[in-house]
C-alpha cells in the first residue's frame, strides 16, 4: 500500500476524531489508529525495496554502458589493427582508433553520470517523502501521547 495513502488515512482519522471540551485534544479510535500504524510499518520497507531496486537498476545501466564501451574499444582495436597493416593509411588509422576510443570513453562516462543523476534524483525524492512521513508519524504519536496523559490539576 502506498505510504502517502496511509498518511492521508491517518490524517482523515485525526480529522474525524471528537475534540475534548475545553482542550486541544481529540479522542481517536485506537483500533483504527493502530491498524494504520501497522500498515505503515509494512509499507515503509516496501519503499526501501523500491530504493534498492533503483540502485540495482543504476548498476545494470552502468554495466551495460561499460559493456558497450568495451565492445566499442574492441572494435576500435580491431579496426586499428586492420588499418595498421596498410602502409599508406597507418597514421590515419591511428588517429581514427584514438578518436573511437576517446568517444567510447566519453559515452561510457556520460552514461555513468546520467545513471548516477537519475538515482540521486529518485533517492532524494524518496528521502523527502520519508521525511514528511516521519514528521507526520511523530506528530501523530505526540498527539496520541498527549491524549493518553492524565490531566494535571
Amino acid at each position: 500500500m502506498d505510504i502517502l495513502h496511509l498518511v492521508d488515512r491517518l490524517e482523515e482519522l485525526f480529522n474525524e476524531s471528537r475534540p475534548l471540551p475545553m482542550m486541544r485534544k481529540v479522542v481517536v479510535d485506537e483500533d483504527k489508529m493502530l491498524s494504520i500504524i501497522d500498515q505503515m510499518r509494512v509499507s515503509i520497507p516496501e519503499e526501501i525495496k523500491k530504493a534498492q531496486q533503483l540502485l540495482a537498476q543504476r548498476d545494470r545501466l552502468i554495466a551495460q554502458g561499460q559493456e558497450e564501451a568495451n565492445r566499442t574499444l574492441q572494435l576500435a582495436r580491431e579496426k586499428a589493427s586492420q588499418l595498421v597493416e596498410k602502409d599508406a593509411i597507418i597514421q590515419s588509422a591511428q588517429v581514427r582508433a584514438n578518436h573511437i576510443i576517446e568517444q567510447a570513453k566519453q559515452e561510457s562516462e556520460f552514461n555513468r553520470i546520467e545513471a548516477d543523476q537519475y538515482i540521486i534524483t529518485s533517492l532524494s525524492d524518496l528521502e523527502k517523502e520519508l521525511e514528511v512521513l516521519l514528521v507526520q508519524v511523530k506528530n501523530g504519536i505526540k498527539a496520541l501521547q498527549n491524549i493518553s496523559k492524565p490531566p494535571t490539576q
